[in-house]
């Protein structure tokens, strides 16, 4: 059957350019589809569009803003078996993740419309001294611009919300950048937004090769880049632009604490299947997928029994299946790479208790032990479903293992101790910590974004919507307070 090819969207219009692509299946077979590849002066409309109508956009009524924000909420509620398809199709995603992620773009789009409504600023008085008296300040935080959003394919739909929403929502146009093995569950996005009134050059989804980012990234009507991806991609567009506002979400090797006090059967077992699940699920690609477990040694030998049973659980298959738990990795490539990093290390020591093995782009669930300090497959991140488990005497070793990393995104501690989990925010050295729960839980309300080389600012919709506004004050004088 052939496919009809995808248009992108430029100014929110639908355009078909000179050149197609495929869609591939990280499992092989038939494409998942076919986009249509922006030509140069595509991207010169849409960047153009977006620069001459931000004025205008920075204006829109809010309701007008937050109505439009609802709308795709309510779409993408409507829309969720066919919008989880085409994530299952062009990702690999297991299909009941893939329905999480668009109940998830659904929140995120809520959200931002909620908190277009909120987006009042603050007024301060100034005759707290004697130079201010007759005066009052109106404090608002106003767009820094059209943003340049550029998003990865791990999260095709919910990473792109986390782009477009806030944008949307404090009047700054937006050029999406979807990842090249990932563009259909943007456009089919893309459908949605164009069913408002949001005025033309608001918004544009354009489907460019990662080799010809760089015009994009530079140009000076694109004032914001907002990246979500791997860290060398990340830091070398904070490199070229470094007057420009940049955000960088750039993942990290995220760990697991299980303390001594988390030490009865129920705990451990709970312990255990939340880090087989998130550790895992999703082929482990999620920047917060579980990687590094720091046990207890008083807890250790129980946990690892405990974990490699739930990991062995988890089914890797069809991931149009809904027992499917894990499917493939994004492509052949990544998968080699992985099973690379865990041949690295079993040369250098580590043993594996389970997984270990890959067939094309699936690699089987692994969990490793006594694995060397500086192997990739703990010092780096691994993107992948792999699991290192170490044990470690108290606390303070714990603390410093997790901290003994050149990332800092987030962290979880399973702990009954309250002044463990204060400790642990104090010390460690993250965006986030997760008390009682993997690192891989995430609220798109909350703020999220990591230290070191996790990156530079926040997501969670208003933090977000922070970080693309800056503060413009207004003083009146003479004024009777």
């Amino acid at each position: 059957m052939q496919l009809e090819t995808t248009p992108i969207r430029v100014a929110g219009a639908q355009v078909w350019g000179s050149q197609t692509q495929p869609v591939t299946r990280p499992d092989g077979g038939d494409p998942a589809g076919h986009v249509t590849v922006a030509d140069p002066e595509h991207v010169e409309a849409a960047v153009s569009a977006a620069h001459h109508v931000a004025p205008e956009f920075a204006g829109l009524p809010a309701h007008r803003r937050a109505d439009a924000l609802a709308h795709v909420s309510r779409r993408l509620t409507e829309s969720r078996e066919d919008l989880a398809a085409v994530i299952v199709a062009e990702g690999g995603k297991p299909v009941r993740w893939a329905r999480a992620e668009v109940d998830r773009a659904a929140a995120t789009f809520r959200l931002a419309g909620e908190e277009a409504r909120r987006w009042v600023g603050d007024l301060q008085r100034l005759d707290t001294d004697p130079s201010g008296e007759g005066r009052i300040a109106l404090n608002r935080r106003v767009s820094r611009g059209p943003v340049l959003g550029i998003t990865p394919f791990n999260f095709p739909l919910n990473l792109v919300a986390h782009k477009v929403a806030p944008a949307l929502a404090v009047g700054a146009p937006i050029v999406l950048k979807p990842a090249p093995a990932t563009p259909l569950s943007a456009l089919f996005l893309g459908g949605l937004l164009a069913e408002t009134d949001l005025p033309a050059g608001s918004w544009s989804i354009l489907t460019v090769p990662n080799e010809r980012m760089n015009p994009l990234v530079t140009d000076p009507r694109l004032p914001v880049v907002s990246f979500t991806g791997s860290g060398p991609v990340g830091w070398g567009i904070r490199d070229l632009v470094p007057r420009k506002h940049v955000t960088l979400e750039l993942g990290g090797n995220a760990a697991v604490v299980v303390c001594a006090d988390w030490n009865s059967l129920a705990d451990l077992q709970r312990a255990a299947q939340r880090i087989a699940t998130f550790g895992v699920g999703q082929a482990g690609q999620s920047c917060i997928s579980v990687q590094r477990v720091i046990a207890d040694r008083s807890v250790f030998d129980q946990l690892r029994d405990l974990v490699v049973a739930e990991v062995q659980a988890q089914v890797l298959g069809d991931p149009e299946r809904e027992e499917t738990t894990l499917g493939p990795m994004i492509d052949e490539r990544a998968a080699q790479r992985a099973h690379s990093w865990i041949t690295e290390a079993v040369d250098a020591g580590a043993h594996v208790l389970t997984g270990g093995r890959r067939d094309y782009a699936r690699l089987e669930p692994t969990v490793l032990v006594d694995v060397p300090p500086g192997a990739r497959v703990d010092r780096d991140e691994v993107f992948a479903p792999v699991l290192s488990l170490r044990a470690v005497d108290g606390l303070d070793e714990a603390l410093a293992a997790v901290n003994d990393s050149d990332f800092g995104l987030q962290v979880g501690v399973f702990t009954h101790d309250i002044t463990t989990a204060f400790r642990a925010h104090r010390d460690l050295e993250v965006g986030g910590v997760i008390v009682g729960d993997v690192p891989s839980y995430r609220a798109d309300q909350m703020p999220y974004g990591g230290t070191k080389g996790s990156g530079i600012g926040r997501e969670g919709v208003r933090y977000a919507m922070e970080d693309l506004t800056y503060d413009r004050t207004l003083v009146l004088t003479g004024i009777d307070l």
